[in-house]
């Protein structure tokens, strides 16, 4: 039995997890839960909110307290989010759109507002490997001619939770065990699923989670989401309510999970390398702003509450308008002044947006203050370069630990009666100014029943999914619960999944030898099966027809064909796609015509899980000098397994059936003239050759 977190505390009896133990969640033999301070906590769910939709109140002293503390528990590095890369660029505004907002950046076409993007693994330690299956942070920093402004959001459109009050426990949840300090960097594993499997409101999340969004081939190839609902205001003061999103110009890709494996052994670093070479070879990577623009009307009839975390709004119902490009063109100076340092803060908006009563997002604005400042050494972190805005500033705040800066001349306080040179006064035409938005209710903690429909949107994801992706999903879950030791963890999910769909349960439970299907677990609200399908939610749907940005690894030997060869450059360049050469040594290969070919990788450290297709331009003698080298057979047989196109010289015969490769798939093409380049770099537009799929 689930205990519904709409809700709230209450006397259910809830299964703990250990061969099907129950305890009381109040009046058992369970301790009654306290603050630090000894109090008695009534509910550990919901935060205090004027009204079940209100605001969250800044008097919550027992959400506070917990925020707090958790905010505390590491240093130095990042609590979440420890494992991160960064890099400098530009927002470039299209056509202004001061009917939406008065912010600044959006008043003229072409401005370029500087930018620091910083992309992380959500769960491991700053040494952890980049290909985690894990939520990406995708926190981008503009500073505006207005001050900064923080977009800190995910690659993924949607949280596990719906109010901040849970955020320390999820978190503790999929960190390593405190009594073992592992595993690390990965959700699978006991502490996780047993949190999750109480957790109803979280396998929305789920369904992303365990679908390719979370093994991406690159930061490149990913959306960027700012998860919350916010608001923006125009100059007359009229506002409305926007999402927003990060579209890749170069479209998305993801790896499949047996190739994320094996490049976090052969190169953990496979994700900073890719941004750092992109932006070295000019290749700038660049994404565009959208916007999900809507009203009080929409937000009223919408099927689901648009303050709701653990929901999005389709784009066939709000469709996305494009408003400006993202371009990162400059890597960082060094790495700690910039990207470790970086303070990302929700509450940093600019005139012209505001916040909505997301208490997700209410939460947020409180957390993210407290954690930089504890991480940074105290309340100057917006002193430090990277941090601190590019436009004009001025106040009276002093002192404190590492102050770089501080008010010149006597006044240090306002009201003041020293003219000219009192310091800085506000501006009530210019400054920021909140959205008047009525509120009022009783003071309560509780989750407004409109949030309580738990399962109707993870349906909706697995639904819009092509059925190689619901495949990579389901065999996701079956990968991450056969790490679960419990028994009862597993059957649990089973039993939300019944919820979710049928079918994907079914083949989970198999998957993990379940002999008796559970009862679907309990819910608030019951499964909406009308929801249509959402193509924009696919990878695959949204495939980018381009190779652009992706790499070929052409596999050569001394004696491969120059004119091939050179011929391959030629259209990997013209598609703007990277090449990279393997051979047995390090040092060149001798072509065809005497002529030497630079190699970047030798064979035993560059395999095919580094690229996104590759090419056999063999002789008979190289391919009988690779088919007795195992890392060469793993070459190609690795490449065939994870579904990549295969080029292929006749001579490549032997290496190829070595590896158990049938190049009559359909996924093959054979390299017999230059002419032939082109018709691989075509066919690699597709990225994958998912026929193959057993």
């Amino acid at each position: 039995m689930t205990q519904s977190t709409h809700e709230g505390t209450n006397n259910k009896q809830v299964p703990t997890g250990k061969g099907g133990e129950i305890h009381q969640q109040a009046g058992g033999k369970n301790p009654t839960m306290t603050t630090a301070q000894g109090a008695p906590v009534a509910d550990d769910q919901n935060s205090l909110k004027a009204g079940a939709r209100g605001p969250t109140l800044l008097e919550d002293q027992i959400m506070r307290e917990k925020i707090f503390h958790f905010d505390h528990e590491r240093i130095p590095e990042r609590v979440v989010h420890a494992r991160g890369y960064g890099a400098r660029g530009y927002f470039e505004s299209y056509d202004p759109i001061p009917e939406l907002t008065k912010a600044d950046l959006f008043q003229r076409k072409g401005e370029k507002t500087p930018a620091f993007v910083r992309f992380s693994t959500v769960a491991g330690n700053k040494g952890s490997f980049d290909l985690a299956r894990d939520v990406r942070g995708f926190a981008v920093k503009l500073y505006t001619q207005e001050g900064n402004w923080d977009i800190v959001g995910n690659n993924i459109p949607v949280f596990f939770i719906q109010d901040a009050m849970k955020f320390p426990d999820l978190v503790h949840a999929v960190k390593e065990a405190p009594d073992r300090a592992f595993p690390q960097a990965q959700s699978a594993h006991d502490n996780f699923w047993d949190f999750i499997s109480f957790m109803p409101e979280a396998m929305h999340m789920v369904m992303w989670q365990m679908s390719d969004r979370t093994i991406p081939r690159s930061f490149r190839f990913m959306e960027g989401f700012g998860v919350h609902t916010f608001r923006m205001v125009n100059t007359e003061g009229q506002s409305v309510f926007v999402k927003f999103h990060w579209k890749p110009k170069l479209g998305m890709q993801s790896v499949v999970w047996n190739e994320a494996l094996k490049i976090n052994g052969a190169d953990p670093d496979f994700h900073r390398r890719d941004l750092w070479n992109a932006i070295e070879s000019g290749d700038f990577p660049e994404w565009e702003l959208g916007l999900q623009v809507f009203d009080e009307d929409f937000a009223e009839k919408f099927e689901f509450d648009v303050l709701d975390s653990t929901k999005l709004i389709p784009e066939e119902q709000v469709p996305i308008r494009k408003v400006g490009r993202l371009v990162l063109n400059e890597r960082v100076d060094n790495f700690f002044a910039e990207t470790e340092q970086v303070a990302f803060c929700t509450q940093n908006i600019v005139p012209g947006i505001d916040f909505s009563n997301d208490p997700l997002l209410q939460g947020r604005n409180f957390s993210y203050l407290d954690t930089q400042t504890k991480r940074l050494g105290g309340p100057n972190f917006t002193h430090i370069p990277v941090n601190a805005p590019k436009c004009p500033f001025a106040h009276f705040q002093q002192d404190g630990h590492m102050a770089m800066h501080n008010p010149k001349g006597r006044a240090n306080y306002e009201p003041n009666g020293w003219g000219d040179n009192g310091g800085p006064r506000a501006d009530a035409r210019k400054g920021f100014t909140s959205v008047p938005v009525e509120e009022g209710g009783v003071k309560q903690r509780s989750r407004s029943e409109t949030f309580a429909d738990h399962y109707s949107q993870a349906r909706q994801f697995y639904m819009s999914q092509t059925e190689v992706e619901q495949m990579h999903l389901a065999d996701a879950l079956i990968f991450e619960l056969s790490k679960v030791e419990t028994p009862a963890i597993r059957v649990r999910m089973v039993a939300h999944l019944l919820n979710v769909d049928k079918g994907l349960a079914e083949k989970v439970a198999k998957g993990l030898r379940i002999p008796d299907m559970p009862a679907p677990a309990e819910a608030a609200m019951p499964t909406r099966d009308d929801l249509p399908v959402s193509d924009a939610l696919s990878i695959l749907k949204n495939a980018p027809g381009t190779f652009a940005g992706r790499k070929i690894g052409v596999l050569m030997a001394d004696g491969s064909d120059a004119a091939i060869f050179n011929a391959l450059k030629a259209a990997a360049k013209k598609e703007k796609a990277m090449l990279a050469v393997i051979a047995p040594e390090i040092g060149g290969v001798t072509l065809s015509d005497g002529s030497v070919a630079e190699v970047q990788e030798k064979i035993d450290g560059g395999p095919s899980v580094l690229f996104d297709a590759v090419c056999l331009l063999l002789t008979a003698e190289g391919a009988e000098q690779l088919r007795a080298m195992p890392p060469a057979r793993d070459f190609v047989a690795d490449a065939f397994a994870h579904m990549k196109f295969i080029g292929y010289t006749k001579a490549s015969a032997p290496l190829l059936k070595k590896a158990g490769v049938d190049q009559t798939d359909g996924g093959c093409v054979e390299m017999n003239a230059e002419a032939d380049a082109e018709t691989l770099i075509q066919t690699c537009r597709a990225l994958r050759f998912w026929k193959r799929v057993p």
